[in-house]
């Protein structure tokens, strides 16, 4: 894929099989190394649900519990980074940068695409059913919809011996 100018690609990445295979392909058929591309790898750390959903009930966490959750959102966070470094760490030419950002994957990746202008954005699917898309809200579908750039959906082939 030829192109005359710097691009910037931000790939979304949470630690899954799917994001590092988009990754992966990424690298492989998107990144063009004799360019100075610039590869930003987003994680994306959820909200906190266990405390809005405990309140009223009587429940007090106390500040070690609340520390334990962080420190554990953290490690797995920087896991996830170290995990994504080491598939990008054959390149060549192209600045990867790592940024992590805290809320609903939905709208922190729309969001920090168009804050950082990008020229596309790179994730994975999950592949859910329409049932399970529709109930749990898909992340790349709400990404395709809402970001201003071309999003580029990278979903891996059934293992099953179908397409």
């Amino acid at each position: 894929m030829s192109h005359t100018k710097d691009r910037k690609i931000l790939v979304a990445v949470d630690g899954g099989d799917e994001s590092s295979y988009a990754l992966s392909w990424c690298i492989n058929n998107v990144v063009d190394q004799n360019f100075k591309d610039t590869l930003i790898l987003l994680y994306v750390k959820p909200p906190r649900v266990l405390y809005t959903s405990l309140v009223g009930t009587g429940y007090l966490f106390s500040n070690d519990i609340v520390a334990s959750v962080e420190k554990y959102g953290n490690d797995v966070a920087q896991v996830v980074m170290e995990k994504s470094k080491r598939i990008c760490k054959d390149l060549k030419n192209v600045k990867v940068e790592m940024q992590m950002e805290h809320g609903d994957p939905r709208d922190v990746i729309c969001q920090t695409a168009e804050k950082l202008n990008v020229d596309m954005v790179v994730m994975g699917s999950h592949g859910y059913g329409l049932f399970k898309r529709a109930f749990l809200g898909s992340v790349s579908n709400h990404c395709s919809q809402n970001v201003k750039c071309p999003v580029l959906i990278v979903k891996r082939a059934k293992s099953n011996g179908g397409n």
